[in-house]
């Protein structure tokens, strides 16, 4: 049987590109993608000596590619000096109502404070009376009394140096205007004593009825600063919510900021990294833009059969027929073969 192979083969130059190709697709796909200089790379465990001097070297290859792109890698523009201050003072405000606050929970504390110790019945009446009398009291009605005794009895002398010279002394109407004297003085000095005793105490309720309207004013400065306290707590309360909003904005402007950041390192070390990939990709794209222009390559093969032996005979005995059939003619052959005389 016979076989005829028919080849239809671009052009040479064609053909040496798309060798090129495949042995840098071949090569590049035992090369491992390396995204950190060579100071990030470390063995791994069951790590082989050639597979990690493989990702050194590609290490080594992506650092020279990120240094050789870095005027191309993407970068992010950070805060100017007007962002810059707008954070610090928004940052200045928050809490800033705290001192006052506490400020006024101090007054009322010390309002509350003052009001302790206010007694109500006869009984605390009379304590806190007691409270406020003079400790020097009894001191002063002593030193009354006692020049009041010291007054009576010049006055008693002088009494009995009257009835001496008239020359009663002794007699029963001197001894009974002594009597008189004496019950007089007695009782005067009883008023002076009970006098003094009740100017005290009307000096001492005084001070505690005045001490019970300062209380009072008091108590009503500590429910003026209780409501004060629920406006500032309430007030508290939305600036709190003000600030929490505040922080958020803040927080996820400066969170944009970092992600943006980090996204144009990421981006940076991904040009890196794939650089041979991407120019291999623009490599073959280009390699089949330009087959494109050239007929496809392509083998064609026909396939002719052996004849068989009958083939064979009869093809035989139809050519040996024909050579017959021309000798049996008169004169077909006269010119090529000569039988005359003295030839054979």
């Amino acid at each position: 049987m016979a076989v005829q192979t028919t080849r239809t083969l671009p052009a040479q130059f064609i053909e040496d590109i798309g060798k090129d190709l495949a042995t840098q697709i071949t090569a590049q796909s035992g090369v491992p993608t390396v995204a950190t200089g060579i100071a990030g790379i470390s063995q791994q465990p069951g790590e082989s000596a050639d597979d990690f001097a493989k990702r050194q070297q590609a290490a080594r290859e992506f650092t020279t590619r990120q240094q050789s792109l870095a005027g191309l890698a993407p970068t992010v523009a950070g805060q100017d000096a007007l962002q810059q201050q707008a954070q610090t003072l928004a940052t200045q405000g928050v809490g800033s109502f705290a001192p006052f606050l506490q400020q006024a929970q101090a007054a009322g504390t010390a309002a509350s404070t003052a009001l302790g110790g206010v007694g109500l019945g006869a009984q605390a009446f009379q304590q806190d009376v007691q409270d406020f009398m003079s400790p020097y009291q009894s001191q002063v009605i002593d030193a009354t009394l006692a020049e009041f005794d010291r007054n009576t009895q010049i006055q008693e002398q002088r009494l009995r140096d009257q009835q001496a010279a008239l020359g009663v002394l002794g007699a029963g109407r001197a001894g009974v205007q002594l009597a008189e004297f004496g019950t007089g003085a007695a009782r005067e000095r009883a008023a002076l004593q009970a006098g003094l005793l009740q100017q005290g105490f009307g000096q001492a309720a005084a001070a505690r009825q005045q001490d019970i309207a300062n209380r009072g004013g008091l108590a009503s400065q500590q429910i003026g600063l209780g409501q004060f306290q629920t406006g500032l707590g309430q007030a508290q309360a939305g600036a709190t919510g003000t600030d929490i909003s505040r922080l958020g904005q803040l927080g996820a402007l400066n969170q944009a900021q970092a992600q943006a950041q980090l996204d144009a390192q990421r981006e940076a070390a991904r040009q890196a990294a794939f650089l041979p990939q991407q120019n291999l990709d623009r490599f073959a794209s280009q390699v089949t833009g330009l087959m494109g222009g050239y007929p496809a390559g392509g083998t064609t093969q026909t396939v002719t059969p052996n004849p068989t032996p009958l083939q064979t005979a009869l093809g035989v005995g139809s050519t040996l027929a024909g050579i017959y059939g021309a000798f049996s003619k008169p004169g077909q052959f006269a010119g090529n073969f000569n039988f005359g005389p003295g030839r054979t």
